[in-house]
């Protein structure tokens, strides 16, 4: 009887390994190029310092949001709450804003996201809650709160002094795009260059490693909570001074397209990785999505439709690299 042999499968090589950490680390700007060629093919126009600044201008609140968020998953948590802060931030300030002053509102609204976040994270870590079910019951708490403060109705802004900080520029660019940039840049130097960063990241890589190592994780995630909806309060100002309207219902979904932009940027969805650059890349890459499809009038269904398809594809790929 003749002897079978069986081949075992080949090993990966380390040029696969570095491509796969290469793509999985630029892939998003790869897309977000291949994007912005194909655009600028269906609309020359598209490409003007214009267009590209007032797409950013647009996305600033969403990536103010999700580049704090990307601290919250990153420990190992979600916040599905992020909308509901804005409102009320956002009504708030414009409360504050007309019937005592505007500078207290403006500075309302960030500190006022800031104690409701860590509000979230002393829920999820004083009753040892899941953090998606201790802000999805958090949300409707306030959202309720930004009713109560309005009565339902919107509240008008119309004061120069309050509406600088979402109409107003400094040459081309918005002021609101600068506090981006500002925001951005320290949220990424508080997790690569930090003890707090690295405790992050520990927490959601192993958190009983964590813990053996002397981290205090609970405080870890209250100051990740804190930092989220502080972020949520600072874009609800911007939208409210943009559109000098306060409104209950501000911010709806709003929640769900941050946590999108992160999926999308490659922050794993069991935490423990991340990085906050590439989920302001995702958030830039749904506001392409959304100007591509603007450009070519198509129905937003289809804009809807494909970016879900893309969230999807983005998770399977983190759940198949935590397989591995």
């Amino acid at each position: 009887m003749a002897e079978t042999h069986v081949t075992a499968p080949a090993a990966p090589t380390r040029s696969t390994f570095l491509l796969s950490d290469f793509l999985r680390e630029y892939g998003i700007l790869i897309i977000i190029a291949l994007l912005m060629i194909g655009l600028t093919l269906l609309s020359p126009s598209f490409l003007s310092p214009r267009n590209l600044l007032n797409i950013l201008n647009q996305s600033a609140p969403l990536a103010l949001i999700a580049a704090a968020l990307t601290l919250v998953i990153i420990s190992g948590g979600f916040d599905l709450s992020t909308g509901a802060i804005f409102g009320v931030a956002s009504v708030s300030a414009a409360w504050l804003a007309v019937n005592v002053d505007p500078t207290l509102g403006m500075i309302a609204g960030p500190l006022l996201g800031l104690l409701l976040g860590v509000i979230n994270g002393l829920i999820i870590t004083g009753f040892n809650v899941h953090s998606f079910l201790a802000t999805l019951a958090s949300s409707m708490v306030y959202r309720g709160i930004a009713v109560l403060i309005t009565g339902g109705a919107l509240i008008p802004v119309r004061m120069e002094e309050f509406a600088w900080l979402g109409r107003g520029r400094v040459g081309m660019v918005n002021v609101a795009v600068l506090i981006l940039l500002v925001f951005t840049v320290a949220m990424m130097v508080l997790l690569n260059r930090t003890t707090f960063g690295r405790r992050v990241i520990a927490v959601g890589g192993n958190e009983e490693a964590a813990i053996l190592s002397g981290v205090r994780t609970k405080l870890v995630r209250i100051a990740c909570f804190g930092l989220t909806g502080f972020a949520a309060g600072l874009a609800g100002i911007i939208a409210v001074s943009r559109i000098s309207m306060g409104q209950p219902q501000a911010g709806v979904g709003l929640e769900l397209e941050a946590i999108a932009a992160v999926i999308l940027g490659g922050t794993s969805i069991y935490g423990g990785a991340g990085a906050v650059w590439r989920s302001i890349a995702g958030v830039l890459l749904l506001a392409l999505i959304g100007n591509g499809f603007n450009i070519l009038n198509v129905n937003p269904f289809f804009k809807d439709l494909t970016t879900g398809v893309i969230i999807v594809v983005a998770v399977a790929l983190s759940a198949g690299k935590k397989r591995r």
